[in-house]
């Protein structure tokens, strides 16, 4: 089977959806299918996957993050490379990847007459407005809703990252129940994994790399910095966790404004507390988690999965993260929750894991063990491909959210 994979970012960055469409190729192509990605001219390439890339725009050199007027330029050559990928290579079947791409997806199909499967990571309307790209009281908004109504209820098949993510679609956009799928995100569990006696050396070297000190306890968060990813809560609560104790160290791994955040954790009093790596290629994230006691993962979007957190239970790390439907469901009564939005309680929770070592390691524990009995990458891909089957043949795809339903009671009954 050839499946062309649209994807309107610059694939690949070290973040949030690449990582999705990354592994989401690879478990396909273990699986013997051909992928083949469009992207923009922008991204890494990596070894042994097939990716298509746009012209350069002429007046944009560099990547996008999130919502941009350029996008729409970006969008527009993505159009036409895809057309032209599509037309040469015949696929079998058409995977598109956040709302541009369903979008290009539509017109593809048309031409085509291939299945089309929307893999839905986010509300278009809800990410602009993350973003503050978009005003929900502005009178673009009701224009750029019914876009986004009218995309949902076009493909064949609708993926979702979280059942939130489902729920969304089908309460809040009309999206038909028969075609959304909770296809949440998973994680390399081998990879992804708690640190080997034998790693202790090149865990001890890194940390003197990046000159933290020996005999601080060390909170780790990787994704992107921005404002609805939580950074400046982070930051605020790290203030609060040092001044009550001092042998705490932050480790803060992403991207992009590194150098703005650097500033805040100055105007703080913490920069000496706090560590800014910049970008993690994904290659070294796991041995970077790995020197972590706890991890924190204070997302802010209300539409948004978080695999961020995958990538934390793999490692067996406990986890901090604010209260919301993405983290309960990924994490269930293992997370440890703080209030939506309230850097103190942040700060409570983060310094409540710290002093009970014992039970935030058992914590660790379940979640490791959570990620590996629901959240593989080679089950996902398995699922995938049954999904793929079941459109082409025009039946209803099996549902992972019948599994997802009892996968709390099954997790919980592997303890007892």
């Amino acid at each position: 089977m050839r499946v062309l994979m649209i994807a309107p970012t610059s694939f690949f960055n070290d973040y949030g959806c690449h990582v999705r469409i990354l592994e989401e190729a690879r478990a396909l192509q273990s699986l013997n299918l051909q992928v083949k990605i469009v992207t923009y001219y922008k991204g890494r390439d990596l070894p042994g996957l097939d990716i298509v890339r746009t012209p350069p725009l002429p007046w944009r050199s560099h990547y996008e993050v999130g919502s941009s007027r350029h996008k729409i330029a970006f969008d527009l050559y993505l159009s036409g490379t895809a057309l032209a990928a599509a037309l040469r290579w015949r696929p079998h079947l058409l995977h598109a990847h956040l709302h541009e791409g369903a979008l290009i997806g539509v017109a593809l199909r048309a031409l085509l007459r291939v299945p089309l499967i929307f893999d839905f990571q986010g509300s278009l309307t809800g990410e602009m407005i993350d973003h503050r790209f978009l005003n929900p009281d502005g009178p673009w908004y009701p224009l750029v809703r019914r876009l986004e109504v009218w995309i949902d209820r076009r493909p064949n098949a609708i993926l979702t990252s979280t059942i939130h993510g489902a729920r969304l679609l089908i309460e809040a956009f009309g999206a038909s129940p028969d075609r959304v799928i909770p296809f949440p995100d998973a994680v390399n569990t081998e990879v992804f994994r708690p640190p080997l006696p034998e790693e202790i050396p090149e865990l001890q070297r890194l940390r003197e790399v990046w000159g933290i000190p020996p005999k601080r306890h060390l909170v780790v968060y990787l994704g992107l910095l921005a404002p609805y990813q939580g950074t400046d809560l982070l930051l605020q609560a790290a203030a609060r966790v040092v001044r009550l104790e001092p042998q705490v160290h932050f480790l803060i791994m992403g991207f992009p404004g590194e150098t703005h955040y650097m500033a805040q954790a100055a105007a703080l009093g913490i920069s000496d507390h706090v560590t800014f790596t910049g970008k993690v290629p994904y290659e070294q994230a796991p041995i970077y988690l790995r020197l972590g006691e706890l991890a924190v993962a204070p997302k802010m979007s209300a539409t948004e999965g978080s695999g961020k957190l995958l990538n934390y239970m793999a490692t067996g790390l406990p986890v901090v993260a604010f209260d919301t439907p993405v983290s309960r469901e990924f994490m269930g009564h293992e997370g440890y929750y703080a209030r939506f939005g309230d850097a103190d309680s942040l700060a409570e929770q983060i310094l409540y894991a710290l002093r009970h070592p014992g039970e935030s390691a058992e914590r660790g524990r379940r979640l490791r063990a959570r990620a590996v009995a629901h959240y593989s990458w080679k089950a996902a891909g398995q699922m995938l491909l049954e999904i793929y089957r079941a459109v082409q043949r025009g039946v209803r795809p099996p549902v992972w959210a019948i599994a997802s339903s009892q996968r709390e009671a099954k997790t919980e009954e592997a303890f007892r």
